[in-house]
């Protein structure tokens, strides 16, 4: 079996790789940059750039999702956030971003119920923007907020968690059937995370538009340190392609696509995200370097709030390198790859000879590690 080492008698192991791990290999071709498309469609919405936003309530407010959504991405907002607690969470924002502890205060913050009234509100302020309008919910509350969004106007409704798969158990609750609910739902869904092959593809059968792969992992996650869970994003990614490419024929057409939520940190990892068979990209730590952020360059993820085993810790806040527009646009302020984010994609395209996100996922590729 390719890639599989015995770590001990008996026991075997699959060889991982990160994106920190491979590279792109230029071909004889190359383009002019201004002939590149980083366009991308996901079921009737087509956005300029393959990029979702993390629905994190450190970079995504109404109002941030809404100029995400006027730059060319998806912007998404945690329906299950404090924008969903709190009428006005500004003086909560701040406390986290200033506390050099936080979890206690997310998990206290994160405890007050959620007002569906408050939830209509956001959405329809998004709605009303003109912008595609998104919202985050975890597996556990689709159910009961899934109407809510869908009333309001949400264009795609976002399930996510940690580790989400098509074949929950439990013996305490009825657990929620993704195929079912998706099939009644009148809008498109896009569902993870995946972290295999099998899960990924089991994800793509429920009827998803799309599949998010990864567990967003960043520098504040502590998910391997909680629970010995890692996602090595080159890997899982190209696993993901290669159940959408089954599933393709499966079906006989649909096509089902792969977002990457994890080591997206510099405009590289994104073309090498691509270049591994994703179809987007999930933006979230790197958006820190924003000027203007709800948390003030502060960043965590929802895991960081669970009230009995949190999985993150709130990130410094970092130093803005310009507005969005600059550090997803450009023109790049540095040569740390912060910025101009998806011009350095177009660049790498270019490099390459590709001349659309499709063509450029055959780009070659080597392993480094």
């Amino acid at each position: 079996m390719t890639g599989v080492v015995e770590i001990g008698p008996g026991k075997t192991a699959r060889r991982g790789y990160r994106l920190d791990d491979v590279a792109i290999v230029p071909t004889r071709r190359t383009r002019s940059s201004r002939d590149v498309s980083t366009a991308w469609q996901i079921d009737a919405f087509r956005f300029g750039i393959p990029a979702v936003a993390h629905p994190s309530d450190a970079t995504m407010s109404p109002a941030t999702a809404v100029e995400f959504g006027r730059q060319g991405g998806l912007g998404v907002l945690n329906a299950e956030g404090l924008w969903a607690r709190f009428e006005d969470p500004d003086e909560q924002l701040a406390a986290i971003a200033g506390s050099p502890d936080a979890t206690a205060l997310l998990q206290e913050l994160y405890a007050e119920p959620m007002l569906p009234d408050l939830i209509d509100a956001r959405v329809r302020e998004m709605r009303d923007a003109g912008v595609t309008t998104s919202a985050r919910v975890s597996p556990q509350h689709a159910m009961a907020l899934a109407p809510v969004l869908i009333d309001a106007g949400v264009d795609i409704l976002v399930i996510q968690g940690t580790i989400v798969s098509a074949e929950h158990v439990s013996s305490q609750h009825e657990a929620l059937n993704l195929k079912e609910f998706i099939a009644d739902l009148d809008v498109p869904v896009i569902v993870g995370g995946a972290t295999t092959y099998q899960t990924a593809l089991h994800l793509m059968r429920t009827g998803a538009a799309g599949v998010i792969v990864g567990m967003g992992a960043d520098t504040a996650a502590t998910t391997e340190e909680v629970l010995g869970i890692r996602t090595p994003m080159a890997s899982v990614i190209a696993d993901a392609a290669a159940a959408r490419r089954d599933y393709l024929d499966e079906t006989g057409g649909r096509y089902a696509h792969v977002i990457a939520d994890g080591e997206i940190r510099r405009s590289g990892d994104i073309a090498k995200a691509i270049a591994c068979g994703a179809d987007a990209v999930m933006l979230g730590e790197v958006l820190t370097g924003v000027r203007g952020l709800p948390a003030r360059g502060a960043w965590w993820e929802s895991t960081a709030s669970h009230p009995q085993l949190p999985r993150g810790v709130v990130g410094a806040p970092t130093t803005a390198v310009g507005d969005l527009a600059t550090v997803l646009h450009g023109p790049a302020v540095d040569a740390t790859g912060r910025s101009n984010l998806f011009g350095g994609l177009a660049r790498t395209m270019a490099k390459t000879g590709f001349c659309d996100l499709k063509d450029f996922q055959k780009v070659g590729l080597i392993a480094t590690a």
